[in-house]
């Protein structure tokens, strides 16, 4: 039976969940798209719309991009197709997968006679899952697949026979392929197969509950076409992609080899302090009472599932050095139903959701505050308005602009991809030497590199924390 207490807070928690969903699709339309990691991946789905490569990714023209493999940048380039070329159409798909995801979690709690908006707010609550309902990256995609795969395996070991649920993981398996390539097989079939270890009769249920040959098969017929033609139209991408990306980033420290950026080097098992601050509070509750019932927690099947599913991936990663607070996304689903398992045994729940929601009010405030003040422009990491701006003030909205070494990924997006790059002086003295109007886009703590000579053959007209915008004169 449902507790009053629970009862009593299921209107505070659907309440909670709009209001979240609403302001996380607030931000999907009016925060401009960041830099490096957003920016790039929108800039990478907006070159493929507009050539219409749909087998190599280019991080810009004519220049592949081999780092990930292409169901995110499939589905922005889409919603590029249905909706323009904009910040939200480059976040809806990831908007809508978390969307899914959170129903799906609604639908299975309530079974249990649980409120249904329990998981959306506890994922929502979640640092680590707000951020990624709505931004571009591949994680979110990866986070779905995942998702997807170890329901569908609960739910088939729980069948009596074989269901639907046997295909959709071999279908989620292949698509996890196309997200973020092997690495899905990396956190999902250990943790499974540890699991099965915990009872060897599982097993057995394993190959009898499982259509593995033709389940193996619907994975190579999703996945294995876009592999051979993307090598065939760009060779090397394999070696780059499989042995780089997959070995070195996670074995290398400071890993030089990357094309795309430089490798995040962090002290080795930094990922569960990672997991603590982008998985508060959650996995404080989950971590006591896991602690408290650590005598009987391997005797419950679902308990012992979530538990091997939630921390084989901060597991995993605690031997690497090239780490991102990113890589915990697949355990915030098992945390959320191991909170939910022992969501009736909490008490002060009032408190722990006021709690909850310090981090969404946070970043609530800011943005307001900062929207409120005029300094929302100034303070992101993003050229947007910069450039925006610039189109504002000049009648000639075909005016060259060049960025000063190297471009921002913003730039190149909210440019449409004309920005072009002057790498030295020798270059710079030669685009000033065009008599016309030119914009230069140049960093902040860059500007001492350029001589102060070809600095008085310009003007300052905007500039914002980062980076100065210059106009000849």
């Amino acid at each position: 039976m449902i507790s009053e207490k629970l009862k009593n807070n299921s209107k505070i928690l659907s309440i909670s969940v709009f209001i979240l969903l609403i302001f996380r699709l607030l931000l999907t339309v009016t925060i401009p798209l960041l830099d490096k990691t957003e920016s790039r991946y929108a800039e990478i789905a907006r070159i493929m719309q507009e050539t219409k490569q749909w087998v190599v990714l280019q991080i810009d023209y004519g220049v592949p991009f081999w780092a990930k493999p292409p169901l995110s940048t499939w589905l922005s380039a889409g919603s590029f197709e249905l909706f323009g070329v904009n910040e939200f159409a480059s976040r809806f798909p990831s908007f809508l997968l978390s969307v899914i995801l959170i129903i799906i979690a609604g639908k299975m709690v309530k079974k249990d006679g649980h409120s249904f908006y329990l998981p959306s707010f506890i994922l929502l609550t979640m640092p680590e899952f707000l951020i990624h309902t709505g931004v571009v990256s591949t994680d979110t995609s990866l986070e779905f697949c995942i998702a997807i795969m170890m329901i569908s395996f609960w739910k088939t070991m729980q069948s009596e026979t074989k269901t639907y649920w046997n295909y959709l993981f071999f279908i989620a398996l292949g698509f996890g392929f196309l997200a973020k390539g092997p690495l899905i097989t990396v956190l999902t079939f250990p943790p499974l197969f540890i699991y099965c270890c915990l009872d060897l009769q599982r097993f057995k249920a394993v190959f009898s509950k499982f259509s593995i040959i033709p389940g193996l098969l619907i994975t190579a017929v999703i996945a294995i076409p876009w592999y051979y033609f993307c090598e065939q139209q760009s060779p090397g991408f394999l070696d780059y992609f499989i042995v780089g990306e997959h070995y070195k980033r996670f074995l290398e420290p400071g890993w030089k080899g990357d094309l795309y950026g430089s490798g995040h080097s962090q002290p080795k098992g930094m990922i569960w302090l990672l997991m603590i601050a982008f998985m508060f509070p959650w996995i404080l509750i989950v971590l006591y009472k896991l602690w408290k019932n650590k005598s009987t927690i391997f005797k419950n099947s679902w308990v012992s599932f979530l538990i091997v599913w939630a921390f084989w991936t901060p597991l995993f990663f605690t031997i690497s050095s090239n780490i991102l607070h990113t890589y915990l996304l697949p355990s915030a689903m098992p945390i959320m139903f191991l909170v939910v398992y022992y969501w009736e045994e909490l008490k002060r729940k009032k408190l722990l959701i006021n709690v909850a929601l310090f981090f969404p009010a946070v970043v609530f405030i800011a943005y307001f505050g900062l929207f409120a003040t005029g300094k929302l422009d100034y303070k992101l990491n993003s050229d947007k308005y910069l450039l925006e701006n610039l189109k504002v003030t000049t009648e000639n909205k075909e005016t060259p602009i060049y960025y000063w070494k190297s471009k921002n990924y913003s730039g190149q997006f909210y440019s449409n991809g004309k920005a072009q790059v002057v790498k030295t002086e020798k270059q710079l003295d030669s685009v000033l030497t065009l008599n016309k109007k030119l914009f230069f886009v140049i960093q902040t703590k860059e500007q001492k590199e350029i001589s102060k000579k070809q600095l008085n053959k310009m003007t300052l007209t905007q500039s914002n924390y980062k980076t100065s915008i210059f106009v000849t004169k």
